[in-house]
């Protein structure tokens, strides 16, 4: 009989991680003792030493966090809220609710900061071989709305908050605060406020930075990786469908749907009953 290819690897090997090491009684997340962190460094930090190593400074930190808290919520009727408290009425517990809502949050719900990342990158990427930003957002724009995703661009508009989402100017003043004092370039920060300009110019109206393409900002500025933009995202949503599903399970309610059962869906089918 063959031995399957994995039956000689030791056990210790079966998994590798330069994220924990730990034996009894001690616990290091990348070299640095677990007690030594405790009470010494922020939740940010934290995240930042997990994703990264290496722990921020106090200012990056700080600008991890504004972005971290600007999107905890959106109200129950985002998706991903609307499925946890859903959720709950239907007996889930709260990490259940919390499971089901934070899957939701993929593609087109949750994945706009991911997808802006990566245009300011390419833009980014376009301007290093000497296009200029304008003409450099211009060609990208035109690109990226023809050949890869269509008419919307990650980042931008909003269908409630018109013309101006009240997250974005607080945010950006923040990343201006921090490029004055070196902690980022605010490279990334110029690229989307010349989109912003060239889809005005573009549609005939504004389209303003919404709240996924400033945390793509922030994010960019500070180094993460386009797909954890949409982790990030994830963490703090997290928070915001967490209060919602604990809130749900106080007021209670039982197997709610969408909607109040008055509200009839339409039927397009053959043969409509007629009321």
């Amino acid at each position: 009989m063959n031995s399957k290819p994995d039956d000689n690897i030791s056990p210790t090997d079966w998994w590798h991680t330069g994220i924990i090491d730990m034996v009894p009684g001690q616990i290091r997340f990348r070299g640095r003792p677990i007690e030594e962190l405790i009470g010494n460094v922020t939740f940010p930090q934290m995240i930042w030493l997990m994703l990264r190593d290496g722990l921020p400074n106090e200012a990056q930190a700080r600008l991890l966090e504004a972005a971290l808290v600007a999107a905890v919520d959106h109200g129950p009727q985002a998706p991903s809220i609307a499925v946890a408290r859903m959720a709950v009425t239907c007996g889930q517990s709260l990490n259940g609710a919390m499971a089901s809502a934070v899957n939701m949050l993929d593609d087109v719900h949750g994945g706009a900061g991911e997808q802006a990342v990566e245009l300011y990158l390419r833009i980014e990427e376009r301007q290093k071989s000497g296009t200029g930003l304008e003409a450099a957002v211009a060609t990208e724009l035109d690109e990226y709305t023809d050949e890869l995703r269509g008419k919307f661009v990650p980042g931008f508009g909003h269908r409630f908050h018109k013309p101006t989402d009240p997250r974005t100017p607080r945010l950006l003043a923040l990343v201006d605060e921090a490029m004055a004092d070196g902690t980022v370039t605010g490279a990334y920060a110029a690229i989307a406020r010349s989109i912003e300009a060239e889809l005005a110019i573009a549609k005939g109206t504004a389209l303003a930075m919404n709240i996924d393409g400033v945390t793509a900002v922030i994010f960019a500025e500070l180094g993460f990786a386009p797909p954890l933009a949409r982790g990030l995202f994830c963490l703090s949503r997290s928070v915001g469908i967490l209060a919602h599903a604990w809130e749900q399970m106080n007021q209670g309610g039982r197997n709610k749907g969408p909607t109040p059962p008055a509200c009839r869906w339409r039927y397009d089918g053959p043969n409509p009953i007629e009321e």
